[in-house]
This record gives C-alpha cells, sequence and structure tokens, in this order.
C-alpha cells in the first residue's frame, strides 16, 4: 500500500486473515495471510481481483462501479484456478477519508463456507489460517474428534467381528484334528438339502484304532487320529467336507457326486491313504478303514430324509466291516435286510450296530 502499511491492515490481518483490499481500479492492493496460501508462493499484490475470483452471485457487469454497488450483499466467489475452490464472502466500502490510504475501494472478507474441509486438504491450512473466534475452528475439532471417535468405533467393530468369527469358527471345529466337527456336518448337509443339491456321504470308521490306545497309550491313539485327518485331506476336493463326527468315525460330503464308482474310488483312495504305516515315539501305528456311502440322488426328493440317508450309510460300513474290513461299499437295499437293528448313539442321532 502507498505510504506504507496502515495501522488498520495489520488489525485486519490478525481478526480477519482472509480479507482482500481492492483499490479503485479493481487491483488487490492487500490480502490477509491465509489468502496467500491460495496462490502458493505466487504474486498476489497488483493483480485484478476479478482475474483471481470469479463472482459467481449476484450478477455484475465486471467493472469496479458494479462491484462497488455490491457492498453488504453475501458474494458467492469460486477461485479460476484449480482446484476451484468455491468461497463466500461480503464486501464493504472504503472509508472516504481515506485513512487506509484506498480511496474509492473496497474490502472484502471471504470465508470457505461448506467447501473448508476440501480448502483444508488442498491448501494445507491450519488453525493458525483461521480467525480465532472463526466457528470453523470449533467445527474443525469437531470433525477431528469424530473422526477419531469413528475410527475407533470401526476398529472395535473389527475386533468384535474377528470374535465372533474365531468363535464361530471354534465351535464348528474339531479341537484334535482341526476339521469340522459334527455340528458342522448338520449345518452342511441342511444348506445341501435345503438347495436341493446332490452330493454322496460316506462314512468312514478306523479300523484296530482301539489297540493303538490299549497298546501304545492315548497320546499314541490322538496321534494317530490327527495324522489320518491330514491324510484323508490330500484325496479330497477344496468343496468337499471333511468332518471328525465320533471317537473315530469320521463323514466326507462329496458335493454334487452321483456316481457311486467315483465315491467308490474316493472311499478306496482314503482307505489306502489310512493304511499308511504312521511312526510315534519310536513305534510303528498300523491302522486301516472301512466305510460306507449313500448317494442323495437315489432318494426321493425334494425334501430328503437326511436320518435314512446316514442309517444307509452306517449300514454300509456296517457291512463293509462283515467283509473283512479295510474296504469300502455303496449302500443297497439287500443290506438293510441283513443289517442288525440299529442302536442309539449319545447325542440322539441313530446308527447301525457295528
Amino acid at each position: 500500500m502507498k505510504g506504507g502499511q496502515s495501522p488498520l491492515v495489520g488489525l485486519l490481518d490478525t481478526l480477519c486473515p482472509m480479507h482482500v483490499l481492492v483499490d479503485a481500479t479493481g487491483h488487490i492492493a492487500h490480502a490477509g495471510p491465509t489468502l496467500f496460501k491460495l496462490r502458493a508462493g505466487r504474486a498476489l499484490i497488483g493483480i485484478r481481483f476479478l482475474e483471481l475470483f470469479e463472482l459467481k452471485r449476484p450478477r455484475h457487469d465486471g467493472t469496479m462501479a458494479s462491484l462497488r454497488g455490491l457492498a453488504g450483499t453475501k458474494l458467492h466467489l469460486q477461485l479460476r484456478e484449480v482446484p476451484r475452490t468455491d468461497v463466500k464472502g461480503v464486501l464493504a466500502l472504503m472509508p472516504e477519508d481515506a485513512s487506509m490510504g484506498l480511496p474509492g475501494g473496497v474490502i472484502i472478507d471471504l470465508s470457505f463456507g461448506i467447501s473448508v474441509l476440501d480448502a483444508i486438504r488442498d491448501f494445507g491450512l491450519t488453525s493458525a489460517d483461521f480467525a480465532a473466534t472463526d466457528l470453523t475452528i470449533e467445527m474443525l475439532y469437531l470433525i477431528e474428534a469424530k473422526t477419531a471417535a469413528m475410527e475407533a468405533s470401526h476398529m472395535l467393530n473389527l475386533r468384535l467381528q474377528g470374535a465372533k468369527i474365531a468363535a464361530e469358527e471354534k465351535a464348528y471345529t474339531d479341537t484334535l484334528t482341526g476339521l469340522r466337527n459334527r455340528r458342522a456336518l448338520e449345518n452342511v448337509l441342511q444348506r445341501l438339502v435345503a438347495s436341493e443339491q446332490d452330493f454322496a456321504l460316506i462314512h468312514l470308521d478306523l479300523d484296530y484304532f482301539k489297540a493303538v490306545n490299549d497298546t501304545l497309550g492315548h497320546a499314541a491313539g490322538d496321534h494317530v487320529l490327527q495324522q489320518a485327518a491330514k491324510q484323508m485331506l490330500k484325496e479330497i476336493r477344496g468343496d468337499d467336507v471333511l468332518a471328525r463326527v465320533g471317537g473315530d468315525e469320521f463323514v466326507l460330503i462329496l458335493a454334487r457326486l452321483t456316481d457311486a464308482g467315483r465315491a467308490h474310488d474316493i472311499a478306496s483312495r482314503l482307505i489306502a491313504q489310512l493304511e499308511e504305516p504312521i511312526p510315534f515315539n519310536g513305534k510303528t501305528c498300523r491302522i486301516s478303514g472301512s466305510a460306507g456311502s449313500a448317494l442323495s440322488c437315489n432318494y426321493p426328493q425334494p425334501g430328503l430324509d437326511l436320518a435314512r440317508m446316514m442309517e444307509d450309510a452306517d449300514i454300509a460300513l456296517y457291512a463293509a466291516k462283515e467283509a473283512g474290513r479295510g474296504r469300502h461299499l455303496t449302500y443297497g437295499p439287500e443290506m438293510r435286510r441283513a443289517a442288525p437293528p440299529p442302536v442309539a448313539r449319545d447325542d440322539g442321532s441313530v446308527a447301525a450296530a457295528i
């Protein structure tokens, strides 16, 4: 400003850090410190105000006389340069006594309004760039507090969700072998029946497992169960389900399988895997497996009778053991006539007397 800076200008810089003084020709004679950040160090003094800002409302003809006519009116402006930030403003006429050295000029106080968050991001503004009494500061504190609270809530929800998933996984997992348990198996079967999707069910029982427990102890038995689970998992597909449903009982669900020959091949490979010697503390554990299977496509649909299908697989398993163990048989009606009466399990389900 000509003649040095007026003391009033220093007050304006403190109280209105986004003000701009425009002389009678429409050029910027002085600007508050925050406005300089919008120019990123480029020249600001001496350029025309309307070359820096586009006055979108109210209408005007671009002359200084038209601009002076908007005194006391709310202005809607936009930076002409990218990122074209929207700002609000109010214009007042300079004192006629020329105490600020700008006769015929105007003073315009600006604010970001609802664009403040974008402006903070785009221009790296801090609380020091706003008037101390500006409610924007309080809004920024509230936004920061809300953001922190939402982040904390999000993290808590993630932990709770993770804990829920872990709890559900634990509830459906056999702790010894890591396979699905009977509860998980029941859910899988119910989903398959509800979707009317065909599947094969193989019920497998370990042969000679009791002898391992009796001669080498329960630690050896647990080791054999774990190794047996690993061996059987090698022979199944990713979407098949292998569950441990009892001490040495396993059930395999083969999704979309309707071919008895393929089910027999898979069961035979499982049994071959189980016959591999299992070392334990310098000893060798030897087991085998017997299996019986049933195919859902052989039962009336819809409304497949799961209890009947499970019982038939049990009967086929009993027939395989009676035939000499270490083999698999597919259920046939003739097996039911030769099978002993079914017995009740501890969990209330029914199984053939094996």
